[in-house]
């Protein structure tokens, strides 16, 4: 991906999703009736505590129902997704993909593993492999950020992730790349993105100011090159999604929630020249 400036339209015609975890605290099926109403090309359904995002055939009737598809499935890897489906993180792995198979989605997301998952982290870079062979399932692997450890200083900073909070230090076929991950990790997103290389798959847009929290800013209200890297990523043959993953959280209405999706969707479009 290079710095040039670009005279010519964009090659190809990304899609761009919403993340079902914007609309947190509602349900998934809020998620696909937003994404229908404000133009979204489809969802990335965030497998968590919400049961509606943990059932397979509710998730395709809600598909049905409003005319969007899955284009991706955020595999449980949250500390409090952590008995979602299983206690077992590769159950958890493969039941994500057994659900993006049955719902068409071509991607799915998965964080590096904890420190703490020794055996699990040992054979992960394996196991996803064998699952992409198996499935033709993409399994984009996420950059993280580093995190506070409860009682020490604001600004002690320690790593959850192993081997690192970023993925290129192990090397996958594919990759997400979160921009409000970068900003919390005070990470050069451009620079990961050019680590990431052919294997950059799929992106997690939003924005953050710089500061160690994840914040899933709206692109555009951060310090993060949301439009610097949708510009590239539309003049460079990206074959992967944009998925706006916003946090709606403290939206006073539906209506301030719809605002804000809509202006990431806008922001989004307009960068990718569509």
């Amino acid at each position: 991906m290079g710095s040039r400036q670009h005279a010519k339209p964009p090659k190809i015609q990304i899609p761009v999703g919403l993340s079902t975890a914007s609309v947190w605290p509602l349900r998934a099926g809020t998620g696909f009736e937003l994404a229908a109403d404000l133009g979204y090309d489809g969802v990335e359904v965030m497998v968590w505590v919400d049961p509606v995002s943990q059932d397979v055939d509710a998730l395709r009737r809600w598909s049905r129902h409003t005319g969007v598809p899955v284009l991706s499935v955020h595999s449980p890897s949250l500390l409090i997704t952590q008995r979602v489906w299983s206690p077992d993180p590769v159950i958890r792995l493969r039941r994500s993909v057994d659900a993006a198979l049955a719902l068409g989605a071509p991607t799915v997301v998965v964080h590096p593993p904890f420190r703490w998952q020794r055996r699990y982290g040992d054979a992960f870079p394996e196991l996803v492999a064998e699952l992409e062979a198996a499935s033709g399932v993409q399994i984009a692997v996420e950059n993280m950020f580093k995190v506070r450890p409860p009682g020490r200083k604001r600004n002690a900073r320690v790593s959850a992730f192993r081997p690192s909070i970023d993925p290129t230090d192990v090397g996958y076929a594919h990759y997400t790349l979160d921009l409000s991950h970068t900003a919390a990790a005070g990470m050069d997103a451009l620079a990961l993105a050019e680590r990431m290389g052919s294997g950059l798959t799929h992106i997690h847009l939003a924005d953050g100011t710089g500061i160690p929290k994840d914040e899933h800013l709206v692109p555009g209200h951060g310090g993060q090159p949301c439009a610097e890297l949708l510009d590239r990523l539309a003049h460079d043959d990206f074959g992967g999604q944009v998925v706006l993953e916003v946090n709606t959280r403290h939206a006073p209405t539906a209506a301030h929630r719809a605002k804000a999706l809509a202006e990431a969707l806008l922001f989004t479009r307009f960068h990718l020249g569509q």
